[in-house]
């Protein structure tokens, strides 16, 4: 028995031991902490959801990293920075906003913007119009309605008539800012859509 308590300690060194050669023999030894990714890099931004909401969540992404560049910290930092307490400063709204309008051109220019056409059915459906109007503008053909709009134009619109710093405010997480950010966005592209799309007819 007595043999037996020794022996177990002994055993368990040995394998702590072993593991532990195994391991810096395998580059174990040179330990460095995951850095941050650089949020000026590009880097692929993918959603899982569809139509309007998709196209939010992902803008809102880019936005983020894109804001945090402008600010020369992590989009970790600048994420901690607007969802803690306290006041957004000038300089935290201001590079949200810019990164937003970052977020629509680089998305017009990688390709990845839907046309105006592809969002108009969903913006109905949540839009509080008489029933002749939304049969009316359902009906106008996608080639009209692209030709009109523009999604990058009423993305920039919707962009501009968002108050970020009321958005910003009393936040308490990470998730709950690109959550409110994405709800806002994508509510002002629906508004600024059904608009310009009344303007048609």
């Amino acid at each position: 028995m007595r043999t037996r308590a020794v022996a177990l300690p002994a055993l368990a060194a040995a394998l702590v031991g072993g593991v532990l050669t195994v391991q810096i023999a395998y580059g174990g030894g040179s330990f460095e902490p995951l850095r941050p990714g650089d949020p000026c890099a590009a880097r692929e931004v993918a959603s899982r959801s569809v139509g309007i909401e998709a196209l939010t969540e992902r803008l809102v992404l880019i936005a983020v990293d894109r804001a945090a560049c402008r600010l020369g910290v992590s989009r970790e930092a600048f994420l901690l920075r607007v969802a803690g307490p306290g006041a957004r400063t000038d300089a935290e709204v201001d590079a949200l906003r810019a990164g937003l309008h970052d977020a629509v051109a680089q998305m017009l220019a990688d390709g990845t913007l839907p046309p105006a056409s592809d969002l108009v059915d969903e913006a109905l459906d949540s839009a509080d119009l008489n029933g002749f109007l939304e049969a009316v503008i359902r009906a106008l053909p996608d080639s009209a309605i692209d030709a009109a709009l523009e999604t990058d134009d009423v993305l920039d619109r919707a962009i501009d008539d968002l108050d970020l710093r009321a958005l910003l405010s009393d936040l308490d997480d990470q998730a709950g800012l690109e959550a409110r950010v994405e709800a806002a966005v994508g509510e002002a592209v629906t508004d600024s859509l059904v608009a310009r799309v009344r303007g048609l007819v």
